[in-house]
């Protein structure tokens, strides 16, 4: 689920829509959580959908560290992809705003963390060079994603997090414990997908 202070808004001809937040969200804030209704598609259930469904699926979902396909079932499949994101994924289901979002500014994901099955190119933006998004993106990139990860958890516990409830207790028990200083938070690196299904 996403975030409940969030819309879904026209961004511009290139973009197409994207989820915006309606009201601050401050740095450390859960701004996605995986929840019972999202649906969590093995591949070989992908696969037996058929063409009809792979086009609007490949678009819509990611992938978790097991190859499963993630389809979220409200506004939070149109967050867009930036390679200056404010939100990034975590290996605990549950996503958090690495800076403040102000009202009226995008919420947006590093594709690179999701598990894409294809490279893609994507718009440039002011203060990166990087433009094409590549599958194999978290091998390369989950040390400089852990440290922006590692500088907001601790905001965890400081700022308001209405989407906590839908956290397993043992997951948002560790989340307070990273957020304190007095547990080790695992690599956003567990959350890649190395293409190899059991």
């Amino acid at each position: 689920m996403i975030h409940p202070h969030t819309a879904l808004r026209f961004i511009s001809d290139d973009v197409g829509h994207g989820v915006v937040a309606t009201r601050p969200i401050p740095r450390g804030t859960i701004t996605w959580a995986l929840d019972p209704l999202d649906r969590v598609l093995p591949p070989a259930e992908v696969e037996r959908l058929g063409p009809l469904y792979r086009e609007r699926l490949d678009h819509f979902t990611f992938r978790d560290n097991e190859g499963r396909y993630v389809l979220c079932w409200d506004i939070a499949r149109y967050v867009n992809h930036s390679s200056r994101a404010n939100c990034l994924t975590t290996a605990y289901d549950f996503e958090i705003a690495i800076r403040d979002i102000a009202p009226g500014e995008q919420l947006t994901d590093d594709y690179g963390t999701l598990n894409i099955e294809h490279a893609f190119e994507c718009l440039p933006e002011e203060g990166t060079s990087r433009t094409r998004i590549l599958p194999d993106d978290l091998l390369r990139f989950h040390e400089a994603w852990d440290g922006l990860l590692c500088a907001a958890f601790p905001d965890v516990v400081r700022v308001a997090q209405p989407l906590a409830p839908l956290l397993p207790p043992s997951v948002w028990a560790t989340a307070q414990a990273i957020a304190r200083g007095e547990a080790e938070m695992a690599s956003i690196l567990t959350c890649f997908y190395d293409g190899v299904t059991a």
